[in-house]
């Protein structure tokens, strides 16, 4: 049966451990993985740009024996000239496998409702699977483990990475905190709130979104924070945003109030100044570029889990 990645609880806890395994194994030994998609090809419809996932995929699926197309829609919306229904349709006859970085959650969900092969989603305005995988990987290199750790997310709690951390952590029954400024520009979405509810009822997990930065390192393992200007927000509100949200930045305070092992992490790209210190991210709690090399294998280890290649 086709399986899709379109957000991180695509995958059950029991899943997510064994790609994020897999990964482990493929970092450690490579060589072993040279042929495991020979001759499969990956499609990569892109409509926003990003260094870290087109590389990390290209690289990641030549490492495996099979190629990866880039196709950039930025000029061409999708189901602007054509249906979406139709490309997903037509595609899905030349590849084994396609990914989309889109603007629009609603695009994703209609590739993956009309393709006949396994969709990843690369990211959209809710959700980045394959970032939160890579996280969690780190994370288990890192402290050995991911259950029984807090999670602190400190500044734009209204975008894709947020909600899909808040899901992960939901889904492992971890302590999370989300630090933000208040307003539904700058929050979480009610949509988001609810799912989180529902998946820790089930896990037992304990996640506040807070607006108070202090409180939420308190006790953290984990220190995680991300853009405050992500792509497609207009230029015009960096001042307002950087106003809204310096009293979040992750700085030797923030660090010093999180336990003394605790961990900081950054998906990329990264303003020094704005979001962390650069006393932050390139001091001794960073993880940040172990962090992004571990697209490379924890993407990887889920283009072999969606063409059942495990």
């Amino acid at each position: 049966m086709k399986r899709n990645l379109l957000k991180i609880t695509d995958l059950t806890k029991k899943e997510c451990e064994s790609i994020i395994n897999k990964a482990i194994d493929i970092k450690k030994h490579p060589e072993k993985y040279f042929s495991s998609l020979k001759k499969e090809t990956l499609l990569m419809f892109f409509e926003k740009p990003s260094l870290r996932t087109r590389i990390s995929f290209e690289t990641g699926m030549f490492e495996l024996g099979g190629q990866a197309i880039f196709y950039s829609i930025k000029d061409s919306p999708l189901g602007k000239k054509e249906s979406i229904e139709d490309m997903a349709r037509v595609v899905s006859r030349y590849a084994n496998v396609l990914a989309a970085r889109v603007f629009d959650r609603n695009d994703i969900w209609s590739l993956a409702k009309y393709a006949s092969i396994p969709v990843i989603n690369m990211l959209d305005d809710f959700a980045h699977p394959c970032q939160i995988m890579s996280d969690f990987m780190t994370i288990k290199e890192k402290k050995g483990k991911i259950n029984d750790l807090k999670l602190s997310f400190f500044g734009d709690g209204h975008n894709n990475v947020t909600y899909d951390l808040m899901r992960a952590a939901a889904l492992y029954g971890l302590k999370m905190d989300v630090a933000c400024p208040k307003g539904k520009e700058y929050s979480p979405e009610e949509i988001v709130l609810e799912e989180i509810k529902v998946l820790s009822e089930k896990s037992n997990a304990k996640i506040r979104v807070l607006d108070d930065a202090k409180i939420a390192a308190k006790d953290s393992d984990v220190i995680y924070t991300d853009s405050w200007m992500s792509y497609g927000i207009p230029f015009d509100k960096e001042e307002v945003r950087k106003k809204m949200f310096l009293p979040f930045q992750v700085n030797e305070e923030i660090i010093e109030n999180a336990k003394s092992d605790a961990i900081f992490m950054n998906c990329l790209p990264a303003m020094r100044g704005y979001e962390q210190t650069a006393e932050v991210i390139d001091g001794e709690h960073s993880i940040v570029f172990d962090q992004a090399e571990n697209r490379l294998h924890a993407q990887k280890a889920i283009l072999l889990f969606l063409r059942d290649k495990f």
